[in-house]
């Protein structure tokens, strides 16, 4: 066991620079394909990349990242009909909208490759269009237990800045958080968009109509760092109580300056590299895991930045 830790941890130094289109040492005739619902602006995907890459080469397998570059989700199940016609040996998807991809993921299955659902989605929505697993974060649940420690930390008003409101399974982070306060979602829940102007402006506007918010949270980098700009400009940065989810940079910078309290760390790492691993046994020997597997969430403070700091953006 020793052994293979120093191997893997040996691996990880070499593969430091983020792949864009990962690939990787192959065995002849394995091949994985990971589709994703990431717009190409979304640097905090670059962790998935690294993640399948890294697989790829400790498994021997070759591994292809792919994404619609505007995040459209009409775009990625055109791309996942792409992938199944080319008949890989497994394909690991995002179930960003299940509408859109069901159709394009059963037809996966029925054409006889193995389907796993990372990231987004939940385990019932894998289980229905015929993955064998779900890898990710039970985003309800994280939600919760967000609010809950929100809660023992005196929060009583909150905002919450969903970046991604076409996703209807980030928002259940929202209405966790809001459970987990005991009080009703209502209109706590800002349709930010994407926009890093625009998202800065609807915070103010929100903060400067709702006087009583206490309680900050955004879900994921894209609405961190807007938020955090708008704090600074209207002088509630490190006074109001904030909290978000996922990691990167500016995530990390604001833990540590005490703007923002706590960050969730889904670990999108494991999220990529699980599956390929999963996938690679599956085929070689018969195994596979009999439980879905969560991959967060876990809060990471000021006081556990250590290996996040040196990590951030690439394995973290």
């Amino acid at each position: 066991m020793t052994s293979i830790l120093k191997k893997a941890a040996l691996a990880i130094a070499v593969a430091a620079v983020p792949l864009m289109a990962a690939t990787a040492a192959s065995a002849e005739g394995e091949k994985y394909v990971l589709v994703s619902h990431a717009p190409d602006s979304d640097s905090w995907w670059n962790t998935i990349k690294n993640g399948i890459a890294l697989a790829g080469e400790q498994m021997d397998v070759e591994v292809e990242y792919r994404n619609p570059p505007t995040g459209d989700v009409a775009d990625m199940a055109r791309i996942i009909e792409q992938v199944v016609a080319s008949g890989p040996n497994g394909l690991i998807t995002t179930l960003a909208d299940y509408d859109v991809l069901q159709g394009p993921i059963k037809d996966a299955v029925a054409s006889g490759i193995d389907v796993i659902i990372m990231n987004t989605g939940t385990p019932e929505q894998a289980r229905d269009v015929g993955a064998l697993m779900y890898v990710g974060q039970p985003e309800y649940d994280a939600g919760l237990a967000a609010g809950t420690r929100a809660k023992g930390d005196g929060v009583t008003a909150f905002l919450c800045v969903n970046h991604a409101i076409q996703q209807p399974t980030v928002g259940e982070r929202c209405r966790g958080f809001a459970d987990g306060l005991g009080v009703e979602l209502g209109d706590s829940m800002l349709d930010s968009g994407t926009d890093p102007a625009e998202i800065k402006n609807k915070v103010l506007a929100y903060l400067s109509a709702h006087p009583e918010t206490d309680g900050i949270l955004t879900l994921g980098p894209v609405s961190a760092g807007p938020t955090m700009q708008a704090l600074n400009e209207n002088g509630m940065a490190g006074d109001i109580y904030f909290g978000t989810f996922d990691l990167g940079d500016e995530i990390v910078k604001g833990i540590k300056s005490g703007v923002i309290q706590w960050g969730i760390d889904q670990q999108p790492f494991l999220q990529a590299y699980m599956p390929v691993v999963i996938l690679t046994n599956y085929h070689r020997y018969g195994v596979l895991p009999g439980n879905n597997i969560n991959s967060g969430p876990g809060f990471v403070t000021a006081d556990g930045l250590t290996k996040v700091e040196e990590f951030a953006g690439e394995y973290r």
